[in-house]
């Protein structure tokens, strides 16, 4: 299958171009410059230098194939996440985004199309298992994302299928884990709300195996994570990975300070990923979160 990436050197991107070509696909990633070109060369897939947000650029260069995985986002990183304007760019990648991808991909006769979204989206379950059909709770931090959703799957019809990941949180070789890891060799709390609460986590591997999985898959939303975790014992891997007895919890007075960026995070989410298994066979490698994750980081 011919398959276009949007976002194709970032963290799930890359992952994504890695598991496409290794399931025999081709592969064509979206550029932001030679550089960027050149990392897509030296992993084995195409280039093209376009703007995500060139309507008609994306429309040419999606022509002729198959499928368009658009897994484009701007995440800042750590405390960056909570200072005025850090999401606009990650906030217009999913909105703005997502609806001219949406619209290219139609206009080029693709008839598959892969959305990167998050299972932040869910609202507090407790102990309680949360699958595709459980309530979700949509703050304006999370609008984006569900907008991005709604546009993706107003691709659908008799000849096209849309298909929405909702990924957990990524630990792994990616910037976010590497600060992390920075903060609890410093002593630093990295736990976010309830420590008994649950959180959904994803190695980027797996996410990347996850697109293309997604490629056979009914259209429609599926969860992809690792088993649920409980916050106090994620904690505990990263204080172990830098030989510390215990990692901390942020204080609550500065996740209010954190406002409706930070109030997800807190969320018990133990999400269940058995619908996309059960669809293409899809299962992560690094099914248990442990100090494994972490080698690479």
């Amino acid at each position: 299958m011919k398959v276009f990436v949007t976002g194709a050197t970032g963290v799930l991107g890359r992952a994504a171009v890695s598991a496409l070509l290794h399931d025999g696909h081709a592969v064509t990633g979206l550029a932001r410059s030679e550089a960027k070109a050149a990392e897509l060369a030296e992993a084995g897939a195409d280039a093209v230098q376009v703007s995500l947000f060139d309507q008609a650029g994306l429309t040419e260069a999606f022509r002729g194939f198959d499928a368009v995985a658009n897994l484009a986002t701007h995440m800042p990183i750590g405390v960056a996440g909570i200072r005025p304007g850090a999401w606009k760019v990650n906030d217009r990648v999913r909105v703005e985004g997502s609806k001219i991808v949406v619209q290219a991909a139609h206009d080029a006769g693709v008839r598959r199309l892969v959305q990167e979204s998050v299972s932040f989206l869910y609202a507090d379950a407790g102990d309680e298992w949360i699958t595709e059909d459980s309530t979700l709770s949509v703050t304006r931090s999370l609008d984006p994302a569900a907008v991005a959703e709604a546009n993706a799957m107003a691709f659908a019809c008799k000849s096209r299928r849309p298909v929405v990941l909702r990924f957990g949180n990524f630990i792994g070789d990616d910037p976010m884990t590497t600060w992390r890891l920075a903060q609890a060799r410093a002593g630093r709390p990295i736990g976010v709300g309830d420590p008994q609460g649950w959180a959904h986590l994803v190695h980027p591997d797996d996410a990347g195996s996850a697109v293309s999985s997604a490629l056979d898959a009914p259209g429609g939303v599926y969860n992809v994570g690792a088993d649920p975790i409980r916050r106090q014992d994620m904690t505990c891997v990263f204080a172990r990975s830098v030989g510390r007895d215990r990692v901390g919890f942020m204080p609550r007075l500065l996740v209010r300070v954190g406002g409706d960026r930070l109030a997800p995070l807190t969320r018990s989410h133990r999400v269940s990923s058995d619908k996309l298994h059960e669809a293409t066979g899809w299962k992560p490698w690094h099914d248990v979160f442990d100090e494994s994750w972490l080698n690479g980081a």
